[in-house]
């Protein structure tokens, strides 16, 4: 009769450790699928009201919430400006007499944000991407800057610089000051396409221009918002 219990004692325990492996795998899995979906949902609730009511198509076709999820978790190191858009292969060089500048956007709270006109590092300043123009001359100058949730928003860390930016509209002012000049720009323009699509990085000539670009929808890399402004006065 003794045995007969110890060995009970024994499966009992089994089934508690089955329990609790059981419990935990469906708390993995939750997590997992919380980590692809939260960056759907916050767009939902951040994003998609503010672009809707400057008439911006933004919502997700639901027939590209995988490639959504694929995008969660590519590996390419978007630390790095050169990657954002593969496909633009730029065909000159820039001025590295303005290596450093800075840009301001009161709106969003940036407060003389360094611009970088020499590398493609988005952990340690924003950047004047290769190939495009800079502030103050005719052409566009297009700055990179890395976004996340907007409650995660820090002016002062580069990775989370842009998290707001989805707040401008047309009509709000950027401004960029390079070996104490300042140039005051105003967007026109705000749009969202594919890492493909690299028109934002077009050099028009007819007059000086300053594009912002960023990734949405929060926490991932899936599209680029840009925003587009002109020069107004110095």
């Amino acid at each position: 009769m003794g045995k007969y219990y110890y060995k009970k004692s024994q499966v009992n325990k089994l089934k508690k450790y089955l329990r609790l492996i059981s419990i935990l795998l469906f708390l993995a899995g939750v997590l997992i699928l919380s980590y692809v979906l939260f960056p759907i949902i916050s767009w939902q609730i951040y994003f998609q009201p503010s672009f809707a009511s400057q008439n911006i198509t933004s919502s997700i076709p639901r027939a590209n919430i995988v490639d959504l999820a694929k995008n969660s978790i590519d590996k390419t190191d978007y630390t790095r400006a050169e990657n954002w858009f593969p496909n633009f292969n730029p065909s000159f060089t820039n001025d590295v007499d303005t290596a450093i500048y800075t840009i301001s956007i009161p709106k969003i709270n940036i407060e003389k944000a360094e611009v970088s006109n020499a590398d493609t590092d988005l952990t340690k300043h924003l950047v004047n991407y290769q190939g495009t123009s800079i502030p103050g001359k005719n052409g566009n100058a297009v700055i990179f800057g890395h976004s996340t949730l907007p409650q995660l928003f820090n002016a002062k860390d580069y990775k989370t610089i842009f998290a707001n930016a989805y707040k401008l509209k047309n009509g709000d002012a950027i401004f960029a000051t390079i070996k104490g000049v300042k140039y005051s720009y105003k967007i026109f323009k705000i749009i969202i396409v594919d890492p493909s699509d690299t028109s934002a990085l077009t050099q028009d000539y007819d007059n000086s221009y300053l594009t912002l670009v960023t990734c949405t929808p929060p926490g991932t890399i899936w599209k680029r918002l840009v925003i587009k402004s002109r020069l107004e006065r110095i």
